[in-house]
């Protein structure tokens, strides 16, 4: 996940304005209590308690990866399949 989202670079910033080496979008990062979403340590952990949420979420590894990339409404909104867009299929 990291190597996609960010090249493992701690200090990515995406153009939706998701940070850090696991891309946590701002809210995202709020609810999971990261203070500094730029500190590896608390990027990685809160990126892994968020995998692990729509792991038990969705109960199907590809819909809880596709949920990360594009977003939990996102996979809701195609009756919980991988939404068309390119990016997420190939993630």
């Amino acid at each position: 996940v990291i190597q996609v989202e960010s090249a493992y670079n701690p200090y990515a910033i995406s153009r939706a304005g998701a940070q850090g080496l696991m891309q946590l979008i701002p809210s995202t990062a709020r609810q999971l209590g990261v203070k500094n979403p730029f500190d590896p340590r608390e990027n990685i952990e809160a990126g892994v308690r968020y995998l692990k949420q729509l792991q038990e979420t969705f109960r199907d590894d590809r819909l809880a990866l596709a949920a990360y990339n594009a977003g939990e409404g996102a996979v809701a909104k195609y009756g919980n399949q991988i939404p068309p867009y390119a990016e997420t299929q190939n993630y």
